[in-house]
């Protein structure tokens, strides 16, 4: 495949002959083996694949979290893997929002103080982050638990706040790693139709890990993985007349 290039508007995202390799001598794993990948502009990408087969050290590649051991991590024009650790940080901070499994929400902070910390590292005054943070809870059915600190909130919605705060800064590419595991069906179906309606625009895209089969309806195309490999990436025949249904 050609070199990276997501200059021209058309991927988020990509990825060429991408290597992650973990431990040394017998003990080394290839974690990614030569990964060919493109997350298009304006859509919703699932990955899908056995535990261990890599997807989530894929989606920490390509958001700059863990470094590829070889190959390009191309994100909306900018080569990644040639930016120094501080210049990556940045570049997260202003480009990337994380949904993971851990929710990483800091114990001592209220939901929304936890929602309004992107703002607060871009230096928004204090009472409008948090005014702002109430805003996107309450677009996760999380309102009436805003002032409430985590040891307060169940797991499922603590992962409400966590995609509150992915969310918040409005950033071009949101990575999720099983963002819907510890939701009910019809706040998997609030979470997703979020995604598509308020963060997912011509000039943004969203890949998602995921094993839920609930939210397949909601994908653009998905991408399987196997050994460190994407297999295939193809059309989700899920998705053609079912992606405003409910999810059951």
């Amino acid at each position: 495949m050609n070199a990276c290039n997501t200059a021209n508007g058309t991927h988020a995202a990509c990825l060429r002959g991408v290597t992650k390799l973990f431990g040394m001598g017998t003990t080394e794993v290839h974690a990614l083996n030569q990964v060919d990948f493109n997350v298009h502009q304006g859509e919703l990408l699932l990955l899908v694949g056995p535990s261990g087969c890599g997807k989530t050290t894929l989606l920490s590649v390509l958001a700059g979290i863990l470094d590829a051991t070889s190959g390009e991590v191309d994100v909306f024009g900018t080569r990644i893997d040639k930016l120094s650790q501080q210049e990556k940080t940045a570049f997260r901070r202003d480009n990337i929002g994380f949904i993971f499994q851990q929710y990483n929400l800091l114990p001592t902070l209220t939901a929304a103080e936890n929602v309004a910390i992107p703002l607060l590292i871009h230096r928004t005054d204090f009472e409008l982050a948090v005014a702002r943070a109430k805003e996107y809870l309450e677009k996760v059915g999380m309102a009436e638990r805003a002032d409430f600190l985590p040891s307060q909130l169940s797991g499922g919605q603590q992962q409400r706040v966590a995609i509150a705060r992915a969310l918040i800064t409005e950033p071009k590419l949101i990575v999720c790693d099983e963002p819907t595991a510890a939701l009910d069906g019809e706040t998997g179906k609030m979470v997703l139709e979020m995604f598509r309606s308020t963060a997912l625009t011509d000039n943004r895209a969203i890949v998602v890990v995921t094993h839920d089969n609930r939210i397949f309806p909601y994908g653009d195309r998905i991408a399987e993985m196997l050994d460190g490999r994407i297999l295939s990436i193809h059309e989700n025949e899920f998705a053609a007349g079912h992606r405003k249904e409910s999810i059951q």
